[in-house]
């Protein structure tokens, strides 16, 4: 499986409290926060979930 990079690019300050817990769950706490996670139907569905607020990268292994 290939690797996500998810870069927070946007403040959950006007967000719905399941978009900020969607974003806590990703492991983001901040904006320009970065993560890497195996791509998986259950990540994909969570980035779909709040992507007006980041930023998905592949990245090579």
């Amino acid at each position: 499986m290939s690797k996500l990079e998810i870069k927070q690019v946007r403040s959950t300050n006007e967000c719905r409290e399941d978009q900020r817990a969607t974003i806590r769950a990703l492991g983001l706490r901040r904006i320009r926060d970065t993560v890497v996670h195996e791509e998986t139907p259950q990540i994909r569905g969570m980035i779909d979930k709040v992507q007006h607020l980041v930023e998905v990268t592949e990245v090579d292994e």
